[in-house]
């Protein structure tokens, strides 16, 4: 890693950071404090659903803003941009894929859950595979969203202020934690909002300055495939760009990112992040009804849709600018430049921000990127903290009341933010330059079990509890030798014989995923078939909506519950048992909203079909 100094790498000292840039990172932590402060006073945050799903009750746009800034920390921030200055624009798949997916997590917000392992434990019974999921989901958390957020994160405040990486991380993490814990999802929620017009707002500004410098769009690619640095390695040909850099769909044998990986095995990993993911899944949760929910997740795909132009063709035009440090090959010189032998891809984004943003502006890119930070870490600390309180915590302790599960919940916070900086010295021997590729690696090597399961489990109603738990089992078994040789044989530097088992040299890991979700599906089949069925009311009542006396009819179809408003109960609408509002709150939507929802899903489903023709 750099040292942690004002003269550290080939940024140059810290002077560029000016009083003006100081004023404005102040100004940020101010508002972004009191809008935490101000939302942690809106709902009761001394009862379950007030702390871990905002009080159920979050309109549509903080919750789209909301699903926005957590999936775009300051990790996909620095590894998007980095990714794209290393090979192009494919990495847009990562972003554009969640289209067809977002639209299946307006349906959550009708069950009466909490976390998603609850889901699987109605759906199944027992308390086995809730307890594995839960553990799989705090343990992804801390070891691979948090820490890699935090690297990144705290590389960003390195680069551009020369400040020291554990002073920088821990102030970050004090404030993400001290609002987390004092207010919930709610506080979470606004103060992603906040942290979204900031990101966004400043990355277009980035980018507008950017393509100024090479001369606009028209020039991207022809400068691209001309960014080779100075010192290479000889007889090889890793300091050249791809040759196809500005396509989405590659080769499927030879391709970094193939097509059929992109196609299927993101399809996988996708669906498990959207609609399994407790991160993503409690901003559904909270939604004050379903037209609410649908609205959130249609206006995050939209701005899922700017990535590609904010931060992955910015990231290509750091290697156009900056190509002997954006694009070194030589491991002595990447050393020298940014501490990582195999590549300094990863300071595409900051090299940018330091030497394009003028003083003021600067300060806001700082900004944006703990704006990053800080919506990944409390949507992580506050998901987490929900999964280990409702589905580990109140297993031990059945009888624990409201209070104790609320001050459980805080303390996990607390512990997660002690266990982020003590792996902080672990990050900083991390590979740096792999660090985007890692993580997706390692999603395609857990997450297709869970997404087999869980697509089984909501289409299949012949799916049991010993076909889906031995799935899981089987499915981890797989991905944790795939992910074992992968540690044992990492990715050879510039120069160096690949010389690792056929396995990880010939099979990319997202057919992998496809590969794991196929044979987990097969022994979650096999299993249920050779064992008792669930019984039919157990699978009725896992997909009861929070309101049972508007469940739809057995045999709806699936789509027609996503689209189609629930059909009210004569009674319900004229007040008969209680009150009619509160029942008909959280289901019913008007024929009108439910409408501009689906047309604006079309829209969306056109533009993305629009942009992948053009790009592919």
């Amino acid at each position: 890693m750099m040292e942690a100094n004002s003269t550290a790498g080939p940024f140059g000292p810290s002077q560029q950071f000016s009083v003006a840039d100081l004023i404005v990172i102040t100004a940020y932590f101010s508002l972004n404090v009191a809008v935490g402060i101000w939302s942690s006073c809106r709902v009761n945050r001394n009862t379950v659903s007030g702390y871990f799903l905002a009080g159920r009750d979050m309109v549509w746009w903080p919750v789209g803003a909301s699903l926005f800034a957590s999936s775009e920390g300051s990790g996909l921030f620095i590894g998007l941009a980095g990714t794209g200055a290393a090979g192009g624009i494919a990495v847009t798949g990562f972003e554009w894929n969640v289209r067809d997916v977002l639209a299946l997590i307006t349906l959550f917000p009708c069950w009466q859950i909490v976390t998603m392992p609850e889901y699987l434990q109605r759906r199944f019974g027992g308390e086995r595979i809730r307890m594995y999921l839960s553990g799989l989901s705090l343990l992804l958390s801390i070891f691979t969203k948090i820490s890699t957020d935090l690297y990144s994160g705290a590389l960003f405040v390195q680069v551009c202020l020369g400040w020291d990486l554990y002073l920088s991380t821990v102030l970050m993490l004090v404030v993400t934690g001290l609002y987390t814990i004092a207010g919930g999802l709610a506080a979470v929620i606004y103060t992603d909002t906040l942290q979204t017009l900031i990101m966004v707002l400043g990355a277009i500004v980035l980018a507008v300055k950017a393509f100024n410098e090479i001369g606009g769009y028209s020039n991207l690619e022809e400068a691209y495939l001309k960014a080779v640095p100075s010192k290479i390695v000889p007889n090889t040909t890793c300091h050249l760009p791809r040759a196809d850099a500005m396509h989405l769909f590659r080769d499927p044998v030879s391709g970094d990112l193939p097509w059929t990986g992109m196609t299927f095995g993101l399809s996988i990993v996708a669906t498990w992040y959207w609609c399994t993911d407790q991160v993503i899944v409690q901003r559904s949760l909270s939604a004050k009804s379903l037209s609410h929910a649908k609205a959130g997740s249609i206006l995050a795909s939209y701005l899922k849709m700017l990535p590609l132009f904010i931060i992955i063709m910015p990231g290509m035009i750091s290697r156009i600018l900056y190509p002997d440090t954006v694009a070194c090959v030589d491991p002595e010189e990447c050393t020298r430049i940014c501490g990582a032998a195999v590549g300094c891809s990863n300071i595409a984004y900051p090299k940018l921000v330091i030497e394009l943003m003028p003083s003021g502006l600067r300060g806001l890119m700082i900004a944006v990127m703990m704006a990053a930070l800080m919506s990944s870490l409390t949507s992580i600390f506050n998901s987490s903290s929900t999964l280990f309180t409702m589905d580990i915590w109140k297993k031990l302790r059945p009888g624990a009341g409201e209070r104790e599960l609320l001050l459980v919940g805080r303390v996990v916070t607390v512990v997660l933010v002690a266990l982020s900086v003590v792996w902080i010295p672990i990050l900083q021997s991390s590979s740096g330059g792999q660090l985007y590729v890692y993580i997706q690696a390692v999603t395609s090597y857990l997450a297709p079990p869970v997404t087999a399961v869980f697509v089984l489990a909501v289409f299949w109603p012949r799916a049991n509890e010993q076909g889906a738990f031995w799935g899981l089992m089987v499915g981890l078994a797989l991905g944790l030798a795939r992910m074992g040789l992968e540690l044992g044989y990492p990715t050879p530097r510039c120069g160096v014989p690949d010389q690792r088992p056929w396995l990880l040299a010939d099979i990319h890991y997202l057919h992998f995923a496809v590969l794991l979700s196929t044979i987990t599906g097969a022994v979650v089949v096999g299993g249920s078939l050779m064992t008792s069925p669930s019984p039919p009311a157990r699978v009725s009542r896992a997909h009861r909506t929070r309101s049972p006396r508007l469940h739809p009819p057995v045999g709806t179809p699936w789509l027609e519950m996503l689209v189609s408003p629930p059909l009210v109960h004569p009674n319900l609408s004229q007040g008969a048992e209680g009150s009619p509002t509160m029942a008909l709150k959280d289901t019913t939507e008007s024929p009108f909203w439910s409408r501009v929802c689906s047309i604006n899903a079309v829209i969306l489903m056109c533009i993305n079909i629009f942009c992948y023709a053009y790009f592919a």
